[in-house]
């Protein structure tokens, strides 16, 4: 049978993308619970990661560095699970040594993030989650270019309370605004520090700037997520952590925060 025009994106319904106009504010972290909240929710997904400076999320989700296979539909993604319904393609499933840097010019980044859109079998998902490297550079722009032919559904943008990270993250509601891209809400992250002892929680950062930012662009706000140890713990192992700690805030949080996302990609 011929494929139409959006080959291996055709089979996605929802394609997302997660954004933040500074490093640092937990972006990746955001991604990957994401995914994780949204597979719990019975959802097949998949994790596009074109920080190419940048790859975190195979550690973050202990797969190590895994042979990319081929298929006549191209590259094969790298899945979490045996049910093979959490997916992952990244760039640092294709460096040779895991401590290289990554240093390439605009055009080959663009080259490659048009492969990573194009090249990957990634056949039937719910939702598609595109991580993205910091600011409003090439690589967002060859991901909008190489996505033209599928709808995004829109942007979620990560930002933590202070006003240093919301100021940077108002310019990516600029750039969402000028290249078309619909903004379903925004995520405050590290909004304050969730104690593993007895679960109050300290506004370390302080705390409400991503909701203030909502409401002065009138955009959506998601929710917030704490600092969490238990959360970082997790990242740094590999292991699920809505699996792992469903009775925690955090879990709470982000459990609230894809089941509105979910509701938004239901209705748009």
């Amino acid at each position: 049978m011929e494929q139409n025009n959006e080959g291996n994106l055709a089979q996605i319904r929802h394609v997302v993308l997660v954004l933040s106009g500074k490093g640092g504010v937990g972006k990746s972290t955001i991604t990957t619970e994401l995914a994780l909240a949204l597979r719990h929710a019975g959802k097949k997904v998949g994790i596009l990661d074109v920080d190419l400076c940048g790859p975190s999320i195979p550690r973050m989700l202990s797969v190590g560095r895994p042979d990319v296979h081929q298929c006549d539909s191209g590259w094969v993604p790298v899945y979490t699970d045996a049910q093979k319904t959490l997916a992952l393609m990244s760039i640092g499933f294709l460096l040779d040594d895991p401590d290289e840097a990554v240093v390439w010019r605009g055009p080959k980044k663009t080259a490659m993030i048009g492969q990573f859109v194009s090249d990957v079998a990634w056949g039937e998902l719910d939702v598609l989650l595109v991580d993205t490297p910091p600011g409003t550079s090439d690589e967002h722009l060859a991901v909008l270019e190489n996505l033209k032919k599928h709808k995004v559904d829109g942007a979620i943008l990560i930002t933590t309370p202070q006003a240093v990270s919301t100021g940077d993250v108002r310019r990516e509601v600029t750039f969402c605004k000028k290249t078309g891209v619909r903004i379903l809400g925004i995520v405050e992250n590290m909004s304050g520090f969730a104690c593993p002892h007895c679960s109050e929680c300290t506004n370390i950062f302080s705390k409400g700037g991503g909701e203030e930012l909502a409401k002065l662009t009138g955009s959506v706000f998601l929710g917030s997520v704490p600092l969490d140890p238990l959360l970082s713990t997790s990242i740094e192992e590999g292991k699920d952590f809505m699996q792992s700690f469903p009775d925690s805030a955090t879990f709470s949080a982000i459990s609230s925060i894809s089941q509105t996302l979910l509701d938004s990609l239901q209705t748009a």
